[in-house]
């Protein structure tokens, strides 16, 4: 089955930038949508954007301007670049895939935004 892991989370300031990575261990990505959630404490997990196979892009309200999701077939690799970060923005980030009618979930990584 495939799996993704994220990486690149961290502590970061308010304003400050953070690039995520999603790693895959199948060249899925030149054939499947993938995209980026986010999951706040006591709140529901919220889609962020996705990138299609053809590398068209769509984003959530709340991030539009500020985060870019990108990919890189040849390394397995999608990304999350977040801009201008803001508190409110701190959460638990996921990558995702639909894969053959399945959607697969990366493990997620932490992002704190905070002074």
């Amino acid at each position: 089955q495939v799996q993704l892991v994220e990486s690149g989370g961290g502590l970061v300031q308010p304003g400050g930038s953070l690039r995520l990575s999603c790693a895959a261990s199948e060249s899925i990505f030149n054939r499947n949508t993938m995209g980026w959630f986010r999951q706040a404490p006591g709140k529901q997990r919220e889609l962020l954007g996705t990138i299609s196979a053809g590398g068209s892009t769509n984003y959530a309200d709340s991030v539009k301007g500020r985060f870019t999701i990108s990919k890189n077939n040849a390394k397995n690799t999608g990304y999350l670049q977040m801009n201008s970060l803001k508190p409110n923005d701190t959460a638990v980030y996921y990558c995702w895939a639909y894969v053959t009618g399945k959607n697969i979930w990366g493990q997620g990584t932490q992002v704190t935004v905070s002074s």
